[in-house]
């Protein structure tokens, strides 16, 4: 009698163990429909009165729905995702080693983690040597002046100590993330102007100058530090930076073909070597490389910043070489912009345009630096804000550009593929496919005003309604 009492209450009365709950089995199949039909969101407004904060899920329905629509067709897909994030400059470890180990732990957790609190930062760009973000200009041979060190023998980086221990600490939180890195110049014993600033890598340098590399990459792999791809040169047509080199295209082609490239290979380096890593004004610098067959077999793709030009010079390159990649590197937001600009343009173009034209990255520039936009070198930049502002040993503040990078990277992990997602006048956007099924779509609102729309997927459409100069990322 008690087994038949017991059996009518689970089964008689339509009730089922549900998960881990007792639920009606109405409610269980109404639960599970709601799941696939539910659409989170995670909205940032340009006015700051939300940042990245997750809002009421809308839903899918069979119901048609008039207006317009923003249709995501998932059976034409486009390029695998390495990743989005920022350059850790020296001067990014100077700031956050200031905090007090539990803040410090807390910001690297918030950063890298995978928990609901953590926005994921799936890629980083390291500088080879000093970038014009840290205290001071060195590279890893350095010499007293009229000294030269074709061997190599005094290279070393125990300059980037603290980087190294930092990139560790990372690795530990995300093992899987990926590094690019470019040199700011080259030792100034290699150089015809031998100074820091500006001048060019003297030709008979080149083989040394890619033996440097090859020495960069393996003294960080001893390090358990894997360099994923370098570039050769950052800003190479920009030689009023400190530190920086001049390198035009030829130069650049000339050193790839005849030393960098036969130098990996003969070294079996297995780091990418991508070209160019400057504005989207000069594309003929990337396609000038890859013209050249000989270069062409060394290089896997292009990098580029948008300080000049339109983002869809990354569609000429690919268009004119569809099987190289192309990364889009940095991008900086300054002191004196603002949050809503900023916002709205870097999601506009760096995040959804980069993408949009077939990049495999999006990056913004630097991870930190102080309220001052401190440290940087002399003739370094002076205006450049970090993601994050470190004011004390308990403090930090996260800027625009923390919310830019994470409304992709906490929802779009590596190895997500794009796929296709109609747009409007007002709304721009781009979509992808993640490794575990999911879709990720980003949409900008480039009105002052509210946008009404219709997700639309498979015949499925979910209603929505976006505030105008806004950010909004859909996963479902």
């Amino acid at each position: 009698m008690k087994f038949h009492n017991l059996y009518s209450f689970f089964f008689k009365s339509t009730a089922l163990l549900c998960g881990v709950v007792l639920l009606p089995l109405s409610a269980c199949k109404s639960n599970s429909a709601n799941k696939r039909n539910e659409v989170q969101v995670w909205l940032t407004k340009g006015d700051e009165s939300v940042k990245l904060q997750q809002q009421p899920s809308i839903h899918f329905t069979d119901n048609p729905v008039s207006g317009q629509n923003i249709e995501i067709d998932d059976t034409q897909k486009f390029q695998y995702i390495d990743g989005f994030g920022y350059t850790l400059t020296g001067g990014s470890v100077e700031v956050i080693n200031r905090l007090s180990e539990s803040k410090r732990k807390a910001l690297l957790n918030e950063l890298f983690g995978s928990n609901n609190n953590s926005i994921s930062v799936s890629y980083l760009r390291l500088s080879v040597g000093a970038s014009d973000l840290d205290s001071e200009v060195f590279s890893y041979d350095d010499l007293p002046e009229g000294q030269t060190d074709v061997s190599l023998e005094y290279f070393s980086l125990a300059r980037d100590k603290d980087l190294i221990a930092m990139l560790k600490e990372i690795l530990l939180i995300n093992p899987k993330i990926k590094i690019i890195s470019a040199p700011w110049s080259s030792p100034v014993w290699m150089k015809d102007n031998g100074k820091s600033k500006g001048g060019s890598l003297k030709p008979e340098y080149y083989k040394v100058y890619a033996n440097y590399f090859v020495k960069y990459i393996q003294g960080m792999k001893k390090e358990g530090i894997t360099i994923d791809a370098i570039t050769p040169q950052n800003e190479p047509l920009h030689p009023g930076n400190n530190p920086s080199l001049y390198m035009t295209s030829d130069q650049q082609k000339d050193f790839i073909k005849n030393h960098l490239g036969p130098v990996f290979k003969s070294n079996r380096i297995k780091t990418k070597i991508v070209v160019y890593d400057h504005n989207c004004n000069k594309p003929e610098y990337a396609t000038n490389i890859l013209s050249d067959p000989e270069a062409y077999q060394f290089v896997d793709g292009s990098a580029f910043h948008l300080y000049e030009g339109d983002i869809s010079a990354l569609s000429t390159v690919h268009n004119a070489y569809p099987n190289k990649n192309l990364y889009f590197t940095e991008q900086w937001t300054g002191s004196k912009s603002n949050f809503n600009e900023d916002l709205n343009w870097h999601t506009k173009n760096v995040i959804i345009g980069s993408m949009r034209n077939w990049s495999k990255t999006a990056l913004e520039w630097n991870l930190a630096n102080d309220p001052k936009f401190q440290p940087h070198t002399i003739g370094g930049c002076t205006e450049c804000k970090g993601a994050i502002t470190v004011s004390g040993s308990e403090s930090f503040t996260r800027n625009v550009s923390y919310f830019i990078i994470a409304h992709a990277t906490k929802f779009i992990p590596a190895n997500s593929q794009r796929i296709a997602s109609s747009q409007t006048d007002n709304l721009s956007t781009v979509a992808f496919r993640t490794p575990e099924g999911k879709t990720v779509l980003i949409v900008q609102n480039n009105s002052k005003t509210e946008e009404v729309f219709s997700l639309k997927i498979n015949q499925k459409t979910a209603p929505v309604t976006l505030s105008g100069n806004s950010v909004a990322t859909y996963i479902f």
